[in-house]
């Protein structure tokens, strides 16, 4: 068994007390004290988190998106210079290899970001699916380090130390859009997203700088309120924000129309990308199964794996579930039979040998207002 590697900043959560665990193969702090705590604080103020686990494949060459077109279900070929698309990348069969999120930095550079446990896979994909294409492919993971903060306050803790000429970047850049910034002195890849339902910016920037920006973040934002935040708050936001996970909501096993995201998949473009053949006989079909949300009637909580049932039978598979610190009731996300997937529809869970009302529900559970 391999020891789990480290990123650049792992002295520092040692040194602000943090508990480990091991995530897609790094040690990764799972939170530094009360995982409610930071929780609540991305809601209501600002959390850091350090993503360095996650991948980064720079693609870049004149046929950068006409590659990506094929090599992924999306169209990023028609993602605007500075903006970013979430999209997915499927084996032949309409399977997810990983969901993932790619940058386009310039007309024929991409940034791709995918999953920390898929990063590998995902490059080796990308190196198979490139013969043909003028494209290089970088693989960047081990030298990048991404560093994110969530929360309302967000922007206001970036104003104070990005680049004084840049202070206006922060207040008008949009969703899913990304930039270089100069950051506490740093340059990086500033980007506005994340996965936690709340306001955000994510950083990218080399390993040998993320120590020095943590600790100014941590400095700037403690004004603002802001703590870090480990994985196990970060699960349970983006569960909120009804967003899936790989390896829980997504797997090789599930195609985008089960997981609720064929809006995802462009049908439009004309390259035949991979999975098209699979995913257009199926498309105008109705999935013998599809993610939905879950709200519990009682207190307790559904968990991965339990067994959803209707009127006694089963008919799907809990994939994330926990109580909701923010809206004080269990949430769950699961994969349900197509014909009880309406919301309003009234639905059990199995929790260890006891039926549990549940109701399904429209997602995201949380939206924020602010």
């Amino acid at each position: 068994m391999s020891t789990p590697k480290q990123t650049a900043l792992h002295a520092e959560h040692e040194t602000l007390g943090a508990s480990f665990t091991d995530f897609g193969g790094w040690d990764m702090p799972l939170k530094y004290g009360s995982e409610l705590a930071e929780h609540r604080a991305v809601r209501g103020a600002a959390g850091l988190f350090d993503l360095s686990h996650m991948g980064e494949i720079r693609v870049a060459g004149s046929d950068a998106a006409v590659f990506l077109n094929t090599a992924l279900v999306g169209n990023l070929g028609a993602v605007n210079v500075g903006r970013a698309k979430y999209s997915l990348i499927c084996d032949d069969d309409g399977g997810i290899i990983d969901d993932l999120i790619s940058y386009r930095l310039a007309e024929d550079v991409y940034l791709v970001v995918p999953n920390a446990g898929n990063a590998q896979a995902v490059a080796a994909a990308f190196a198979q699916r490139a013969a043909g294409f003028d494209v290089q492919i970088d693989d960047q993971s081990e030298e990048l380090s991404l560093i994110a903060v969530q929360g309302p306050n967000a922007a206001a803790i970036l104003q104070g130390i990005i680049a004084a000429e840049q202070r206006e970047l922060v207040t008008g850049m949009k969703y899913y859009a990304a930039e270089q910034a100069v950051v506490a002195g740093h340059p990086v890849l500033l980007a506005r997203t994340g996965y936690t339902g709340e306001d955000g910016f994510e950083l990218y920037l080399p390993n040998v700088e993320a120590a020095d920006l943590w600790n100014a973040l941590l400095a700037a934002g403690e004004s603002h309120s802001l703590i870090p935040a480990g994985l196990a708050a970060r699960d349970s936001l983006r569960l909120e924000a009804g967003m899936p996970l790989y390896g829980n909501e997504l797997s090789r096993d599930v195609t985008p129309f089960e997981a609720g995201l064929g809006g995802v998949v462009s049908f439009v473009k004309t390259e035949p990308f991979v999975g098209r053949t699979a995913l257009e006989a199926r498309r105008d079909s109705t999935p013998e199964s599809v993610l939905v949300g879950l709200r519990g009637d009682g207190r307790r909580a559904a968990r991965a794996g339990y067994t959803v049932l209707a009127d006694g039978e089963p008919v799907g598979r809990v994939t994330s579930g926990q109580p909701s610190p923010t809206l004080g009731y269990p949430i769950a996300l699961a994969h349900v039979s197509s014909q009880h997937t309406a919301p309003g529809t009234r639905l059990e869970v199995d929790l260890r040998g006891r039926a549990e009302a549940f109701t399904v529900v429209e997602l995201p559970f949380y939206r924020r207002t602010h």
